[in-house]
């Protein structure tokens, strides 16, 4: 900012005391005992200086006559009360000032608002001075600065960015953090990937006992998981043969069903003659299975 030259008393009237005759450069008339300015190394009375000696106001383009007080800066003139802010009008004679390159004149406070950096958020100026986030040469008024999603300010807190949109930590995981095939929440760190579902460590636990089946034998039943123990009693079928529940481990991984009942492969024989009927003719009386020679007999 830069403030004006201020001329009080730019051409001081003189009152002639000589006792020779002295004129006036351009009309020539007497000026003893008158007001005169002396311009130039020129006596010139008060109405030639107006009419041809004055600078023009830059403002209103007028004269700026004898009888008024002129202000200059950078070889351009105004009155004093012309010299103000081209936005709000404030009276720029004692005050700093900018000088534009579109030869505007602003008070220092709208001159900060038309070159100053303009917030992300709102589009107006950030004012030197008031508080504001910078962020990849970007700036923003510090209220303005807010979570893409939950709308609060960020201030303080820590953020991350998706393209051009800004998140506080919580929203950020909220939106984009795997969630967890259980509980639907957002895994924030760790956590067990099972059938390419992503699970928190805490709720990949047996359907039945709770206790947790991360590095350890389970298996899955309509979308709950369970441990070997808690399968076997409460979810696998029973063997229609041993009585035994059919759970895939180890061996007799191949089952039989029919009519509702399940047998391990290698317990679907002959009542009588211990047969293997997998994949063969068989008859069953009573629950019981037959080979057809057997059910013959019978």
């Amino acid at each position: 900012l830069t403030s004006a030259r201020h001329l009080d008393s730019p051409r001081s009237y003189l009152t002639s005391t000589m006792t020779d005759r002295f004129d006036c450069y351009y009309c020539r008339d007497n000026l003893h005992g008158k007001k005169y300015v002396k311009k130039d190394e020129k006596h010139v009375c008060t109405k030639c200086f107006d009419k041809l000696c004055a600078n023009t106001c830059a403002e209103c383009r007028r004269p700026i006559g004898a009888d008024s007080k002129e202000l200059h800066h950078k070889n351009r003139y105004w009155h004093e009360d012309c010299f103000r802010c081209a936005k709000c009008y404030k009276p720029l004679a004692n005050e700093p000032f900018s000088a534009r390159d579109d030869g505007k004149i602003m008070c220092g406070k709208c001159g900060s608002r038309e070159d100053g950096n303009r917030c992300q958020g709102c589009y107006k100026v950030v004012m030197p001075g008031s508080q504001n986030v910078e962020y990849k040469n970007k700036v923003w008024h510090d209220e303005c600065f807010t979570c893409f999603e939950c709308k609060q300010p960020i201030r303080t807190q820590s953020f991350l960015a998706r393209g051009d949109d800004i998140y506080c930590a919580p929203c950020h995981e909220k939106k984009f953090s795997k969630k967890c095939f259980k509980c639907k929440q957002p895994i924030t760190s760790g956590g067990i990937s099972y059938q390419d579902q992503p699970w928190h460590s805490e709720c990949f636990v047996c359907e039945t006992c709770r206790k947790p089946l991360a590095g350890t034998r389970f298996t899955s039943h309509e979308d709950h998981v369970y441990c070997v123990d808690c399968y076997k009693t409460d979810v696998a079928k029973k063997c229609n043969g041993c009585k035994n529940p059919i759970t895939g481990f180890g061996h007799g991984t191949n089952v039989v069903n029919y009519e509702g009942l399940s047998w391990h492969e290698y317990c679907f024989t002959c009542k009588k003659c211990s047969l293997s009927l997998a994949n063969k003719r068989f008859v069953i009386n009573a629950e019981q299975i037959y080979c057809p020679d057997c059910a013959k007999k019978l």
